[in-house]
């Protein structure tokens, strides 16, 4: 279900702009009208703009205005007011109480040096793609739309002098470590580490092939989810078998990057150990193991790591 890097994805349309260090953009386009006057550059789309007013605000502290002002191309995926909030980033006061300098590798995160229309777009999945700072987006072009790490477009083409907008409604958050390095960082999976922490004492090294080089995508337990599954807290865990807790933990592993723009209704994704998991698409997205009685509700979704993905799911999935 992946795609590995390639120039693909894009039918070839002009020269291709390159980022040098320090956001120095080199130059396309002359990026004034014929009058002189100044150009509806992407900065300026965003600051006229009222569903743009947090973007706006976190473009000033991370003091990329007028990288957005230049000459470009640049392709945005650009988080509206909605998408900020969600973030929990949902007031200026909020916004600038991020560090400029992460605030910048994020917002970068959502810039592609490149003007790339929804029509140029090929159909395709997950096709890794470099942004500004050097990283990695995945783009997705199916029936359903255009996909961003899994995030859908919600309004495609809007037009800039020096490059084009496409609309999400979520922030686009780079890695900040592979599946077990997220999964520490984030104190709601604690008994998930516990789990791959034991299972690890056995015969397969479940945190090693989790930390491999993938990818990987993993359907994650909450800690209620365990706690509804009989393991209490980390000391159950403990004194469970590990070779019982990698067979239960593989179940939740399928090989690829799977985003949620991948699912589809029906859908019997092969897992690690073997098994197969079910996904249904109505009324949200679930996945269900063999063993389940009801589907676990997959939400929040496409948290994308150096290896993989990871989707949060609430009830622990049995073979």
């Amino acid at each position: 279900m992946t795609t590995k890097v390639t120039s693909g994805i894009f039918r070839k349309t002009g020269m291709i702009c390159t980022v040098a260090a320090a956001i120095l953009f080199s130059a396309c386009d002359k990026n004034d009208d014929k009058d002189g006057m100044p150009a509806n550059t992407i900065t300026t789309v965003v600051v006229t703009d009222a569903n743009f007013s947090l973007l706006e605000s976190a473009l000033i502290h991370a003091g990329l205005t007028d990288a957005l002002s230049g000459t470009g191309p640049f392709t945005v995926f650009a988080p509206d007011n909605a998408a900020f909030a969600a973030a929990g980033l949902e007031t200026e006061a909020k916004i600038k109480a991020v560090p400029a300098e992460t605030l910048k590798k994020i917002l970068l995160y959502h810039v592609v040096p490149q003007k790339i229309s929804s029509s140029q777009i090929a159909t395709a999945s997950n096709v890794a793609v470099k942004t500004a700072n050097d990283l990695t987006i995945y783009v997705t072009k199916n029936g359903n739309g255009v996909f961003v790490n899994g995030i859908p477009v919600k309004k495609a083409d809007v037009s800039a002098s020096n490059g084009v907008i496409h609309v999400i409604n979520s922030v686009l958050m780079p890695p900040a470590g592979n599946i077990v390095e997220t999964a520490a960082a984030n104190p709601n999976f604690s008994l998930l580490v516990a789990a791959v922490t034991r299972a690890s004492q056995g015969s397969t090294n479940v945190a090693q092939v989790l930390s491999g080089e993938g990818p990987l995508t993993v359907f994650a337990p909450t800690n209620q989810a365990f706690i509804n599954a009989g393991f209490a807290n980390a000391a159950a865990i403990q004194a469970a078998d590990p070779a019982v807790l990698t067979s239960i933990l593989t179940y939740h592993v399928v090989p690829g990057r799977i985003f949620s723009s991948d699912l589809s209704e029906g859908a019997k994704p092969a897992t690690a150990n073997g098994g197969t998991v079910t996904i249904t698409l109505a009324g949200g997205a679930r996945v269900k193991g063999n063993g389940n009685t009801t589907a676990s509700v997959i939400s929040p979704a496409n948290l994308l790591t150096t290896n993989g993905v990871i989707h949060v799911i609430d009830h622990v999935l049995l073979p």
